[in-house]
């Protein structure tokens, strides 16, 4: 008996002819083995029996080297390569097992199903129907005729599917081609094929899947590993097209067509690498102009120049450009308009301009696509603060300047203003007033805006001098009558109380 978990339990569910490896005796006479060799082949039908495929292996290593014309050792070994899955390595010794004993039904049965897999179906038509000839077992009558009715079938769709593909039908190909490699899954110029029929129809990952299956059923299939390495730099994956054009080089570093690909793809690499490095370190105009390299060194793949738009996009939102960014971000848009990275990057933009409405507006379609992305949440709940806040007090509205403003940009528009409007100036008691007024407001904007933790607050959406934003908040301190405010001297370098000044 066999035991039900034993590997050659398993191996006999998907091919019940194999069953015979157990219950095959050994005749020392007939086979001519001495001692040494017996030890070997019992030792490894043990090992095999309990799952030690690597020891059971090396045990028939050892049978057929001290016996070269022993079939049973090379079928044994045969049956261990076919469970290590290494069916390529099983065939030979299938071969041999047959070139020494003719009649051997199992192994023209098993041979058999190994070629109608590699899709040689000529080749396994003859081993089934001379297994039919052989005087076979029940058993082994009833795989053969329906293996021999199996792979007529595969002869029909085969021809289905070239007459298709010759006809440019590629669904109707791609159809008859997907029921053949459900058997014959070894084929590796059917799988090329199928690829062929898959690029035609605008499929490109469904192709590089059979390529990359072709190029491990085929030895040196250096065409694969190219087509697979063109396919991914279409797609704009250029590091994947790096790699797999690197595999066609190491089988032929004298194929002409990869080589050339090689150089394209290294240079256009080279140039993303650089420009990425050079947006971590935060220099964003060289990142811009290496990606405007990119766009030049392949202008005819549309894919590169999306995505080094999308990253120009993304560095003129960093470096505080917003109309180069809305500018740069929109055409991105207009050509993938989900695309997550340039809705978000726009929005940055639009907040530094201040068009709240716009910046909310990308936010909530970029959360539709990534409702989980913290950096969207976020971004949309400061844009929707800071449209409530400009309709209250807008202190970089007050003093004129942009939100990007550097310090020095808000002092100095802070020291004009202030001149401009200082109550002093003023006579009239009504234009006074509305002066006062006035220059509390420039004062409390340059207060805010100096101060970074304070300027902070304000751009996060909340006024440090707003009393119904703060807890616990006394009022805010700028509210005040101008007589507070007499001897305010707005070009001091210190706090607004030190020196008094007078106009003239």
């Amino acid at each position: 008996m066999v035991a039900p978990g034993s590997v050659t339990s398993r191996l006999g569910s998907v091919f019940p002819f194999l069953l015979v490896l157990v219950d095959l005796q050994y005749e020392g006479a007939e086979c001519g083995v001495n001692a040494d060799v017996e030890k070997h082949l019992e030792l490894g039908k043990k090992l095999l029996a309990a799952g030690q495929l690597a020891d059971a292996l090396s045990q028939f290593h050892a049978a057929v080297d001290g016996d070269p014309d022993n079939y049973i050792a090379y079928y044994r070994r045969a049956t261990v390569f076919l469970a290590m899955g290494k069916s390529k390595a099983a065939l030979p010794d299938l071969t041999k097992v047959i070139e020494l004993k003719m009649d051997f039904t199992a192994a023209r049965l098993q041979r058999g199903h190994l070629l109608l897999k590699q899709g040689k179906l000529d080749e396994a038509e003859d081993d089934f129907k001379k297994v039919l000839k052989s005087n076979p077992s029940e058993n082994e009558e009833k795989e053969a005729q329906a293996q021999l009715i199996k792979s007529d079938e595969m002869q029909r769709l085969r021809s289905q599917a070239l007459d298709a593909f010759e006809s440019s039908d590629y669904t109707a190909a791609i159809t008859f081609l997907d029921k053949i490699l459900e058997v014959c899954v070894w084929d590796a110029e059917l799988r090329e094929l199928r690829a062929e029929c898959f690029i035609k129809e605008g499929e490109p990952r469904k192709a590089i899947s059979d390529l990359k299956a072709a190029s491990k059923l085929k030895n040196d299939n250096t065409e694969a590993f190219y087509k697979i390495s063109t396919l991914y730099y279409q797609l704009g994956d250029h590091e994947l097209s790096l790699s797999e054009v690197r595999e066609c080089l190491k089988l032929d570093q004298d194929h002409k067509r990869c080589f050339a690909h090689y150089k394209q793809v290294k240079k256009l690499n080279k140039l993303i690498e650089s420009a990425e490095e050079l947006i971590r370190d935060g220099r964003y105009t060289e990142a811009t102009s290496k990606y405007e390299s990119v766009m030049k060194t392949e202008p005819s793949v549309s894919e590169y120049t999306i995505r080094s738009k999308e990253r120009i996009c993304h560095c003129f939102s960093k470096d505080e450009k917003p109309v180069e960014a809305i500018r740069v971000c929109s055409e991105v848009l207009q050509m993938e308009p989900d695309n997550v990275n340039a809705l978000k990057d726009r929005a940055e933009a639009y907040l530094i301009e201040e068009m709240y409405d716009e910046a909310i507006q990308d936010y909530e379609t970029a959360q539709e696509h990534n409702e989980n992305d913290q950096q969207i949440r976020e971004g949309l709940e400061k844009a929707q603060r800071l449209l409530k806040q400009s309709q209250k007090r807008d202190y970089y509205k007050i003093l004129g300047v942009k939100r990007n403003a550097k310090k020095q940009e808000i002092i100095k528009a802070y020291r004009k203003l202030a001149l401009q409007w200082h109550p002093d100036n003023f006579q009239n008691e009504e234009e006074k007033k509305k002066a006062e007024k006035k220059f509390i407001d420039i004062a409390a904007a340059k207060e805010v805006l100096s101060d970074p933790e304070m300027r902070k607050k304000f751009d996060d959406g909340e006024d440090p001098l707003d009393a119904e934003t703060q807890q616990g908040g006394g009022g805010n301190p700028f509210h005040r009558s101008w007589n507070s405010w007499q001897g305010f001297n707005p070009f001091s370098s210190g706090g607004p109380f030190r020196f008094k000044f007078h106009f003239n």
